[in-house]
């Protein structure tokens, strides 16, 4: 076992997240591959791989046990997170990596080929102008406000689907203002391994 795969493999049984030998292997690939990529295209402000481990893989994987559907928008999905840690651990799952950033999405090609990724689509466009079908969850990481992603992505979002929003501090002032497109499920306290920093889990459901 590698110096990234033990306390990836240590922190998803601290999450209680059973995964395969090859899908730790996969994640690991994938914090390579974005180390590699970081030093020309600036994916993220995080160098440390092992410090990946924490900050994007773990904490992209503690949104397992709240996916409900088996199609999922990943909003301004940037190096590909949550969406890429959550097809490699549920490949019944269908993602869409939506982005902006060319250079983002190229990187996110070349890790869906490099990862044999058949179960991930990589779209290059602004939310407010992509093509999309209608999906079972969309889910946006550090990307805006709760409202504007409601007002952004919501409409890509099935008549029984939902929005997971991962979020820093509990972000009471950001739901006084949601409007009545959506309403809460429930906001979780996420405890990632390996990192002190506050996490949430937004919840909501199209009403």
């Amino acid at each position: 076992m590698t110096d990234l795969q033990r306390p990836l493999q240590q922190g998803c049984e601290t999450l209680g997240i059973d995964l395969t030998t090859v899908q730790i292997e996969q994640l690991v690939a994938y914090v390579q591959l974005l180390v590699k990529w970081n030093k020309t295209y600036n994916l993220t402000s995080v160098r440390d791989p092992a410090e990946m481990i924490s900050r994007h893989i773990l904490d992209s994987l503690a949104i397992l046990p709240y996916l409900t559907g088996k199609t999922l928008l990943d909003v301004g999905t940037g190096a590909g997170l949550p969406g890429i840690p959550v097809a490699i651990a549920r490949p019944d799952i269908t993602v869409t990596l939506l982005d902006s950033n060319a250079k983002k999405t190229r990187f996110l090609q070349q890790a869906k080929a490099e990862l044999s990724l058949t179960n991930v689509t990589v779209v290059n466009a602004r939310i407010e102008q992509a093509n999309l079908p209608k999906f079972a969850m969309v889910t946006a990481r550090a990307f805006a406000t709760i409202k504007d992603i409601i007002d952004l992505a919501g409409g890509h979002c099935d008549d029984a689907g939902c929005l997971l929003l991962m979020k820093g501090t509990h972000p009471q002032g950001e739901l006084d203002v949601i409007g009545e497109q959506f309403e809460v499920k429930e906001i979780v306290p996420l405890a990632i391994p390996g990192s002190s920093a506050e996490r949430h889990l937004v919840h909501l459901i199209k009403t």
